[in-house]
Formats: structure tokens, C-alpha cells, sequence
């Protein structure tokens, strides 16, 4: 290696690198393991980044992001930003070094469904804990997960006030209600307890909850994660494959904007999109039976026909939702000829006609007679 100019050393090469983060997260490049060489001739710069997917995209997105941070270091000349996809990776390479290459599948798990949302307060946790019931009323071995570690709503919606047990083994037991297999941060804290951790706790505490658990044979998991597209969502995707997403929107433009970016992430990191489920859609007057659009009219379907995937369906603003959700009792087991019990069982119907024909992800779920 040529002689450095005073100043200029790997060690600040890797500092300017940590300011680069991965697109759409808010990990930085080194911590994901990308940098696979840097080299320093005189004041010129040389860095080549590995990625785990052949996205030319986001291969072009973190290759000027590089050099301009590259290009704003003192001391630093000509800047060169070697960015390698996945089918590029040379022979003798070190492997799994890369963000999404270290993700193992749930002993027993065949199917892991995430259900996602760009934002808060669009019912996320209630088409997730009524899409799980119903896919246990359908036949399947359904488990349900709650990784929304800042706000646990699954054991209030499930109806369990209990602290888990461990097995002879050392593994949590999940809880069992409506058919429905269950784990959650909430079962572990009081219940005005508040989360105030950084990410490494929160990345930790969900791969806790994942492989700690005892899930045994299930056909389908669905896990419950938080709004946005933070650690939570990275950490998921880094620990194991997802069968697919499911994304939650409400119809107003506000929440169709984070839906793009929710979707977004689950293209870079290779997820394929079940759908999208549009909730709150419509009010329903239970006097003269009226349907009012309250948060206006389409959006759902016209962002599942931009980002090319089904609208799973049409979730009304029912209080009863709400009121069956509060009392631990999903509206899919305890008021099934509802309007909105019947479309949560008609999303769980395709969702298990798109699993039971494969997305790409895992082996197909296996349906039960």
C-alpha cells in the first residue's frame, strides 16, 4: 500500500462509511457487514460494499451515497465505490457477512406472515390477531406474534393476563386461546409498564421471542409488527425468512404515503407483498344501514394496483372491532356474521389459497382436512 497522507487512515474510512446507512433503514453499512475492502493509494480512496440481493437499485442508491460521503472527507482525492451484487460475490469470498444472509427458518414453522404498516393507529393489531384466529378456525396450526415491542396490544386482544412458563429445555411456552398459539412482550411486563430501550435491546428481545419460543408444528405464524420500517422490521428480516407481508392502510393519502415506503422495504430485503388490507374503509349507519366513506374512497385499491399486488379486502369502522378486541374476544370468533367478521375470514380464505400455492418464501403451508 502507498505511502498515506497525514490524516487519512482506514480507521476515519470506516467512521465516513458508518454515516452511510443501508436504504430505507437506519443501520449504517459497516454494522450490516458490507464493507468487504477499503484500500488507500496516496489520497485516492477505494471502497468495495458486497450486498446479499442483485437489486441494481439499491446497488446505485449506496454507491453515490458512498462516494459523496467519501468525497467530503479532508485530505481524500479520487473516490471509487465498487458496489458488488449478490451473483457477483467472488470465489473464496467470506460468506454470511452480508445483512439478510444469516436468516433461519422456525424448527416446525412452515409459513411466517408479517402483517406491517407504515403507520400508527390503522388497526395493524387487529387484522393481525383476527387474520390468525381465522386461519385457525379455517384448519391451520396458527400461531400469532407480538413484536411490536413499544406497545403489546396481543394479550389484551387475545384475552391472556398471564406470566409465561419455561420448559425442562429452557424455552418459553406460548400461551393457547381460541386455537390460536401466542407470544408477546406484554406477557412479560406489568401492565402500565413502559419499553424504554435503545435498538440492540429491542433487536434482541425480538429474536428472543422468535427462537425462544416453543411454537411446535405450526402451518402459519403471524407476527404483529410495529408502525415503520425500524429495527424491529430489519431484525425480523435478518432472523428469519418471511413467506411474505401483508400490509395495513387506512384510505387516506396520509397512510398511503407510508405505505409506499413500507413496501419499499420489503422489496429490498426481498419479501414478496401478500396484499394489502384496507381498514376503516367505510362506515355502515345502524339505523338505516348507509355506507359513508369517512377517510375517502379507493386508496387501498389504487396503491395494490400501483405497487401490483391484491387488495385482501375492505374492513369497515365497526365498533364492535374495537369492543370484542377490548374484551379479548376477536369479532371473527364472537360475532362472525358480521360484516367485518366476514371479510377478516374472507382475507384469511386468500391469503391460504396464495400460501397453499407458494409465494417464493418457504414451503407452502400444508392445509389440514
Amino acid at each position: 500500500m502507498a505511502k498515506q497522507p497525514q490524516g487519512l487512515s482506514e480507521p476515519q474510512i470506516y467512521n465516513v462509511l458508518k454515516t452511510v446507512n443501508y436504504p430505507g433503514y437506519s443501520r449504517d453499512i459497516v454494522s450490516f457487514g458490507m464493507v468487504q475492502d477499503v484500500q488507500i493509494t496516496g489520497q485516492d480512496v477505494r471502497v468495495t460494499l458486497q450486498l446479499s440481493s442483485n437489486q441494481e437499485e439499491v446497488a446505485a442508491q449506496l454507491r453515490r451515497a458512498t462516494e459523496a460521503a467519501l468525497s467530503r472527507l479532508p485530505g481524500a482525492g479520487g473516490v471509487s465505490v465498487d458496489v458488488r451484487l449478490k451473483e457477483q460475490a467472488p470465489a473464496g469470498a467470506p460468506q454470511n457477512r452480508n445483512p439478510f444472509a444469516n436468516a433461519e427458518a422456525l424448527p416446525g414453522v412452515q409459513n411466517i406472515i408479517a402483517v406491517a404498516s407504515g403507520k400508527g393507529g390503522v388497526g395493524k393489531s387487529t387484522v393481525a390477531t383476527n387474520l390468525a384466529v381465522a386461519l385457525g378456525i379455517s384448519g391451520l396450526r396458527a400461531g400469532l406474534l407480538d413484536a411490536d415491542i413499544y406497545g403489546p396490544s396481543i394479550p389484551l386482544m387475545m384475552g391472556v393476563d398471564k406470566k409465561p412458563e419455561i420448559d425442562s429445555s429452557n424455552r418459553i411456552l406460548p400461551f393457547v386461546n381460541h386455537g390460536i398459539k401466542m407470544q408477546s412482550l406484554g406477557f412479560f411486563l406489568g401492565e402500565n409498564a413502559p419499553v424504554i430501550w435503545r435498538g440492540p435491546m429491542v433487536m434482541k428481545a425480538v429474536q428472543q421471542l422468535l427462537k425462544d419460543t416453543h411454537w411446535g408444528e405450526l402451518d402459519v405464524l403471524v407476527i404483529d409488527l410495529p408502525p415503520g420500517t425500524g429495527d424491529v422490521q430489519l431484525t425480523l428480516t435478518q432472523t428469519v425468512p418471511l413467506t411474505g407481508a401483508i400490509l395495513v392502510t387506512t384510505p387516506q393519502d396520509l397512510a398511503l404515503l407510508d405505505v409506499k415506503k413500507a413496501a419499499e422495504m420489503f422489496k429490498q430485503v426481498q419479501t414478496p407483498l401478500l396484499g394489502i388490507v384496507e381498514n376503516m374503509s367505510f362506515f355502515v349507519c345502524p339505523d338505516c344501514g348507509t355506507a359513508t366513506e369517512i377517510f375517502r374512497r379507493g386508496g387501498g385499491q389504487k396503491e395494490s394496483e400501483r405497487l401490483g399486488t391484491p387488495l385482501l379486502g375492505r374492513i369497515p369502522l365497526d365498533t364492535a372491532i374495537c369492543d370484542t378486541g377490548d374484551t379479548g374476544q376477536p369479532i371473527v370468533l364472537s360475532q362472525p356474521n358480521t360484516q367485518a367478521a366476514e371479510e377478516f375470514i374472507k382475507i384469511a380464505a386468500t391469503v391460504t389459497e396464495v400460501l397453499s400455492r407458494g409465494t417464493g418464501g418457504p414451503a407452502p403451508v400444508k392445509i389440514i382436512n
